[in-house]
C-alpha cells in the first residue's frame, strides 16, 4: 500500500519541478528577447497592462530624430575666421516624406539644419515655418518612406496616466522615460519672458497651455515626443522646470492638438494665420487680485471674466462686453484663461465659433466669426502717443533707485510712483511702488525704456513681470485697445 502512495508522492514532485523549469525558460526568453518578440509582447498579459511601456517604444523611436543646429557667432575667431556655435534638440517625424515638428527654440536664427535619423543617415533640412507664439517649428528633409508617429488627442489625456517621453538628452541616442502627466493647461511664463519674443517680432501674445509630465526630459529632450501608452503623440517636449537647467522633477510639453495646426498652417502658408476673438482677461497671476478689486470673490468665476473688448474686434461685433464671463467655447467648458486661449487659437481667421457667457448672472450664446491678427505697424505713423497709453495706463514712473537694485540684486527695473483712479493699473490692482522689471520678455532700466516697449506693443497684449511691494513675484498682462 505504501509503494503505490510513494510513487505518486514523486511523480508529483517531478512534475513540479518541470513546471517551474518552464517558467525560468520563459522569463528569460522574455528578457533576452528573440526574433519573434513582437508578437510574444502582443500575446503576453504582461505587456497588455496600463503600464506597456516596450511596445509604446518600439512604435516611437523609429521617428524620433535628432537635430543638430549650427549658429553664426557675431565674434569672429582669433584667426579672423567667423565662429559658429552648434546646439542639439529633437524632432518628431509626422509625415513619411520628411516632414518634421520639433521647437521653435531648437533652430531659431540657425544657418544650419542637419537632422539625424535614428539608423545613422544625415540630411539638411529646410525651415518650413516657425512660430515664437507657441515655440513651434516645422522641417522638411528631402526624403521618403520613413516612420512616423501617430497623432493622438491631448483633449483624451487624463492626469495620472502613463507618458513615455523620447528624444536626445545630452546628445545622447535615442532615450525614452517614463512618467504620468502630473496636469494639463500650465503657463509658466517661458515663451513671453524669451529674450528672443521681441527680437523674433511676434504680432501676438504666448500661447501656453502646457502638458506638464515628471517623465525626465533634460537639455536636448526639446522638439521631442511625449506619448501615450498606444505610442500616440500627445505633445511636443518643450521646457523643465528647474533652478539648475537639468531635470528636476517637473516639464511640459506643447499639446499635440493645438501643435497639429499649427503645423498645417505651416505646410499650408508657410507662416500661422491665428483667428483672433478679441477680448482681454487678467493672467493666472493675478486673477484673484484683479477680481477682488471687481468686488467677486475670488474662486466665485467658473470660467474667464473677461476685462477689456478691443475695438472693432470679433468679439465687439457679436456683442461681449467687459464683465462677461465666458464659459464654453463650441459646447467644450472653459475653466481657464490658459485653455481658452489654446483652444482659440486651434482656430483660423474667418472661422465660426459657439460662445457661451454668463451676463448679469444669465446666461447667454453667440456666434463669433474669427478676425485675423491686426498687422504690427511698420513705423510709428499712425501709432498711439506716449501720452495717450500712459492716459490709458494711469501711472507714473521713476527710475530704481541704485540701492534698491544692490538690496534686490536686480540690474533693471522702474518702480510705480503714482496710480490714477479708474486706469488700467488701478482696474488691474497693480500699486504704488511695484518695481517693472520687464515688458513683454524686455528689460526696461528707464521710464523712456517702458515708453519704448508699450508703443512696440500696440495691437497685441502687454504682459508685465514685476516685484510687488511685499516682495513676492507678479505678472499682469492687459490690452492698450487696437
Amino acid at each position: 500500500m505504501k509503494k503505490p502512495v510513494l510513487i505518486i508522492l514523486l511523480l508529483i514532485t517531478w512534475i513540479a519541478i518541470g513546471v517551474c523549469f518552464y517558467l525560468v525558460y520563459q522569463h528569460r526568453h522574455y528578457q533576452e528577447g528573440s526574433p519573434d518578440t513582437e508578437s510574444n509582447i502582443a500575446g503576453d498579459a504582461r505587456f497588455n497592462s496600463n503600464t506597456n511601456f516596450v511596445a509604446a517604444a518600439r512604435l516611437v523611436t523609429p521617428g524620433v530624430v535628432h537635430i543638430k543646429s549650427t549658429f553664426a557667432n557675431s565674434e569672429a575667431s582669433p584667426y579672423g575666421e567667423q565662429a559658429t556655435a552648434q546646439a542639439s534638440g529633437s524632432g518628431v517625424l509626422i509625415e513619411k516624406n520628411g516632414y518634421i515638428a520639433t521647437n521653435n527654440h531648437v533652430v531659431e536664427n540657425a544657418s544650419r539644419i542637419v537632422v539625424v535619423l535614428p539608423d545613422g543617415r544625415q540630411f539638411e533640412a529646410k525651415l518650413v515655418g516657425r512660430d515664437p507664439n507657441t515655440d513651434l517649428a516645422l522641417l522638411k528633409i528631402d526624403v521618403s518612406g520613413l516612420p512616423v508617429v501617430k497623432f493622438g488627442n491631448s483633449d483624451d489625456v487624463l492626469v495620472g496616466e502613463w507618458v513615455l517621453a523620447v528624444g536626445y538628452p545630452y546628445s545622447l541616442n535615442t532615450t525614452a522615460t517614463a512618467g504620468i502627466i502630473s496636469a494639463k493647461g500650465r503657463n509658466i511664463g517661458i515663451i513671453s519672458q524669451s529674450p528672443a519674443a521681441e527680437s523674433a517680432n511676434q504680432s501676438s501674445h504666448a500661447i501656453e497651455s502646457f502638458i506638464q509630465t515628471d517623465a525626465a526630459i533634460n537639455p536636448g529632450n526639446s522638439g521631442g515626443a511625449l506619448v501615450n501608452l498606444s505610442g500616440e503623440l500627445i505633445g511636443i517636449n518643450a521646457a523643465i522646470a528647474s533652478y539648475t537647467g537639468s531635470y528636476a522633477g517637473y516639464a511640459f510639453a506643447i499639446p499635440v492638438n493645438l501643435a497639429k495646426k499649427i503645423l498645417d498652417d505651416f505646410k499650408r502658408y508657410g507662416e500661422v494665420r491665428r483667428g483672433v476673438l478679441g477680448v482681454n482677461f487678467p493672467s493666472p497671476a493675478t486673477e484673484d487680485q484683479y477680481l477682488s478689486t471687481q468686488g467677486i470673490k475670488p474662486g466665485t468665476v467658473q470660467g474667464v471674466f473677461i476685462t477689456d473688448i478691443q475695438s472693432g474686434s470679433a468679439a465687439a461685433a457679436a456683442g461681449l462686453k467687459a464683465g462677461d464671463i465666458i464659459q464654453r467655447l463650441d459646447s467644450i467648458k472653459i475653466f481657464s484663461s490658459t485653455e481658452f486661449s489654446e483652444r482659440i487659437a486651434r482656430h483660423r481667421p474667418g472661422d465660426k465659433i459657439a460662445i457661451t457667457y454668463l451676463r448679469n448672472g444669465k446666461s447667454n450664446t453667440a456666434t463669433v466669426r474669427l478676425k485675423a491678427e491686426a498687422a504690427k505697424p511698420s513705423s510709428p505713423e499712425g501709432a498711439e502717443s506716449l501720452a495717450n497709453i500712459y492716459e490709458k495706463l494711469g501711472v507714473t514712473f521713476s527710475a530704481l533707485p541704485s540701492v534698491i537694485k544692490e538690496r534686490l540684486n536686480l540690474d533693471a527695473g522702474v518702480i510705480v510712483t503714482e496710480v490714477s483712479r479708474g486706469g488700467i493699473f488701478d482696474r488691474l490692482g497693480i500699486p504704488v511702488k511695484t518695481i517693472i522689471v520687464y515688458v513683454n520678455g524686455a528689460k526696461v532700466q528707464s521710464p523712456e525704456d517702458i515708453g519704448e516697449a508699450l508703443i512696440k506693443a500696440q495691437n497685441r497684449p502687454v504682459q508685465i513681470l514685476a516685484i510687488a511691494p511685499d516682495g513676492s513675484k507678479v505678472a499682469f498682462t492687459f490690452s492698450l485697445g487696437a
